[in-house]
């Protein structure tokens, strides 16, 4: 719920407390301090009183319902689409062949409120090509509501629904559960569910996810005030043609490919009215200039997709062979923030890593920490250029770890996906369209389920193979340092930060002086001096008081490494 719809609830809760006491004030003690009050009329007004006030505590709190989020997983919402044209799904198939900006105008209802000139296209690619070839009517939406009107917005501001099929995906979760997860760690879009009519006909439960656009951009990062940040979308153009005069390429990689853009441009969709410069300055950093690369790229948030989409065998994504399937966006501070996108193959529901065959369920279960890392894979730069230094890989190391006590440990990844699965049980049974069956809903939440001839690992299948593979791995169950008593001082003119760290060789305060700025890194001092033997150490910095708003701190220690708060950066401590 938002700070203004908290105030908005407030000042509704405060009128009905205002009515409940004027009712009590001068409606019951008038009439019982009439001298003629008898003991009947006493009661009759103590009821009268009673009675109104019932009234006013049944009032319903529109404003707390209206707070409702959009992207709240409870809410599944209601989309009705109505298109003029009878033969709409014939325009939109035409549509789709034109290319991304033709959309048809309709009108559309969002949980029964009407939006009027909106734009309609037909989105994805195998989840629209495979499922319109099979000639089933369940096909992937984009719905922009601002498309006549600039203004015209959802509740909550979001401008666009994008509303998917749950192509490959029994089980109707792996995109909803991992957008979940991911957001605990960094910014990610949410997503949820619809159920979607055209033109009276019910199509079927869909996943909504979240758009990144402007309002999610705003959301998360600082953005130029002049003129947009670069947003690059990592997907290939498929079918679009290598240039024979340009270095070879693989996907949306990040290999440094020269200066020309059109090396580019069949590789990645600028989503921006320009950027390319800026994007092959980040390509050639990454691969020529690795240190010099935190001053274009967020390198903790990379850290953090790399890690998410290890852990939950997420191969469709820049890790596996089609390497694509994610943003970046440059902010205002030049830095390029990378974005995960499209998870409904997360949870092994892709098995091709790029290194060959496609891999088996217990070659994902036990899919490499380090993979592309170990084999020196030089067409997945971002992974090997990090996890080569040795500091981001402990780091690396650090992110999974935290994924894995959050939601693997104690299954709680798969409480979660039962919960979401009862919430839409009854959704997915009436769902007539749907691409696969009910008993393949059922099924695919525990084991592997066979759909368009390939088999799709069970979640728990998986995460719990995944699960003994990381609990056993020599650098999860490594002591990490401790950090605790983390705390800051402030002067008149600095703030000293500290805090209790055991077993740690150094310590390093990341801090910045702007909020959604990127952290700076400045090692800590040991008051104690580091030894075996000690089992506690004070480290502490003291630096100007206009130099430190936001900070969290990282413990190295021969092998491993600890962040305080763990899900730094997503998390940080604020000086107030």
């Amino acid at each position: 719920m938002g700070r203004c719809e908290n105030k908005t609830l407030v000042t509704i809760i405060l009128i009905k407390i205002f009515i409940f006491i004027r009712i009590l004030l001068f409606t019951t003690p008038k009439t019982i301090m009439k001298n003629n009050c008898t003991l009947k009329s006493c009661l009759g007004a103590v009821r009268l009183s009673m009675f109104w006030m019932g009234l006013v505590l049944a009032l319903p709190l529109s404003a707390q319902d209206d707070a409702k989020d959009l992207y709240d997983m409870d809410h599944i919402i209601e989309v009705k689409v109505s298109f003029q044209e009878d033969n709409w799904e014939q325009i939109l198939d035409s549509l789709k062949q034109m290319g991304n900006d033709h959309r048809l105008d309709a009108e559309v209802s969002v949980d029964g409120k009407l939006y009027k000139g909106v734009g309609v296209r037909y989105k994805g690619n195998s989840s629209y090509f495979n499922v319109r070839k099979d000639g089933s009517s369940k096909l992937p939406f984009n719905i922009e509501f601002n498309h006549v009107d600039k203004d015209q917005r959802l509740p909550g501001g979001y401008e666009t629904l994008k509303l998917s099929n749950v192509f490959r995906d029994p089980s109707f979760l792996r995109e909803v559960l991992g957008y979940e997860m991911a957001g605990k760690y960094m910014p990610s879009p949410r997503a949820n569910f619809a159920k979607v009519f055209v033109n009276d006909v019910y199509l079927g439960l869909y996943n909504c996810t979240e758009s990144v656009d402007k309002d999610f951009l705003e959301k998360f990062y600082q953005q130029p005030e002049e003129e947009e940040g670069t947003l690059v979308k990592c997907d290939p153009d498929w079918h679009g043609r290598s240039i024979s005069s340009c270095p070879d390429g693989d996907k949306a990689s990040l290999m440094y490919l020269g200066t020309d853009s059109i090396c580019y441009k069949y590789l990645y969709e600028m989503k921006s009215d320009a950027g390319w410069d800026d994007l092959i300055e980040l390509t050639r950093v990454l691969n020529k200039e690795p240190q010099n690369l935190e001053k274009v790229l967020n390198v903790d948030q990379a850290l953090w997709m790399l890690a998410f989409n290890n852990v939950t065998v997420n191969l469709d994504s820049y890790t596996g062979r089609l390497c694509h399937n994610y943003y970046l966006y440059r902010d205002s501070f030049g830095i390029f923030q990378p974005i995960l996108w499209d998870m409904n193959l997360c949870f092994g529901g892709f098995r091709y890593a790029g290194l060959g065959r496609p891999l088996s369920n217990e070659a994902m279960q036990e899919m490499s920490m380090f993979i592309h890392y170990k084999e020196k894979n030089d067409k997945r730069p971002l992974i090997t250029t990090l996890l080569a230094d040795d500091f981001y890989r402990k780091v690396y190391v650090a992110h999974i770890k935290t994924i894995y006590k959050d939601y693997l440990a104690d299954s709680t990844y798969l409480d979660r996906a039962r919960e979401i699965a009862t919430l839409i049980d009854t959704h997915v049974q009436e769902d007539t369209n749907k691409l696969y069956t009910y008993e393949d809903f059922q099924k695919n939440i525990l084991e592997t389920t066979r759909v368009d001839e390939t088999n799709i690992i069970g979640l728990a299948e998986l995460m719990e193979g995944r699960t003994k593979y990381l609990q056993e791995h020599p650098l999860i169950v490594k002591e990490e340092p401790v950090i605790s008593d983390v705390k800051h001082e402030l002067s008149d003119n600095s703030v000293t930060i500290s805090a209790t760290v055991n077993q740690s060789e150094q310590v390093w305060l990341y801090y910045r002086t702007v909020a959604k700025g990127p952290f700076q890194r400045i090692e800590m001092s040991n008051s104690s001096g580091y030894s075996e033997t000690v089992s506690e150490n004070i480290w502490a910095i003291t630096l100007d008081k206009g130099d430190v708003l936001e900070y969290y701190l990282a413990a190295e220690g021969d092998k491993a490494l600890s962040l305080s708060p763990e899900r730094a950066a997503f998390e940080f401590y604020v000086v107030e």
